[in-house]
């Protein structure tokens, strides 16, 4: 596909689950991807920054052949060689990795996401070529030790400016994902809302419920 065309279906999607097989609640990430695509979900990254590079390979062939069949788009976490060698649809970097620049320079066709915390960071990455961006953390989240939840008044600070879509992502369940999607937010990213819920397939679809409710026209 052409990066117009995955950028297209990435307009079409809601929910962004980010699946990592250590907060899985003991369940494999595989066994997570199936639920959540039963579920309706079009949009998954692949995060599992502690996987050596084989390893990593071979369950990035997996989740593509399952998104894949699925029309779902794969985003594979900080590695842009195994987003290029497992024919992923982008590839998704934080401000310590490859720059989006050089990223966009090796993979013309491929999304480019970008970590962003502030209006700078985010309008850089805009300018770098990055396909979208994300924003956050936006509440509390065990996933990224350190970090500061920004709040989700920073989507009313930092979207406007934007002219690539975005995500926003950092401890999003379903008790305050209306905070995000009333400011705008089309595809929240959550990882252990999904992840490591006793029924991941019921509360993707709750997720998708509440994104719809909150986007429909009145």
């Amino acid at each position: 596909m052409t990066l117009a065309e995955r950028l297209a279906l990435f307009d079409r999607a809601d929910l962004y689950v980010v699946i990592t097989e250590k907060l899985c609640a003991g369940r494999s990430g595989l066994d997570i991807l199936e639920k959540v695509l039963a579920a309706g979900v079009r949009l998954v990254q692949l995060r599992e920054k502690d996987m050596g590079g084989r390893e990593l390979y071979e369950r990035a062939l997996a989740f593509r052949q399952k998104t894949e069949a699925a029309g779902a788009l794969l985003i594979i976490n900080d590695r842009l060689d195994i987003a290029l060698a497992a024919a992923a649809d982008g590839v998704h970097l934080g401000q310590d990795d490859l720059p989006v620049a050089a990223a966009r320079r090796l993979a013309p066709d491929l999304i480019i996401g970008a970590s962003t915390h502030s209006l700078e960071e985010a309008l850089a990455a805009q300018d770098a070529g990055a396909g979208y961006v994300n924003i956050g953390p936006v509440f509390a989240t065990l996933t990224k030790e350190g970090a500061v939840p920004l709040g989700p008044e920073v989507i009313e600070h930092i979207a406007p400016h934007l002219k690539i879509p975005w995500t926003t992502m950092g401890g999003i369940k379903a008790s305050n994902i209306g905070q995000v999607v009333c400011r705008g937010a089309r595809h929240p990213a959550v990882i252990t809302a999904v992840t490591a819920a006793p029924d991941p397939a019921a509360a993707a679809r709750e997720l998708r419920d509440i994104i719809s409710r909150g986007l429909r026209p009145e």
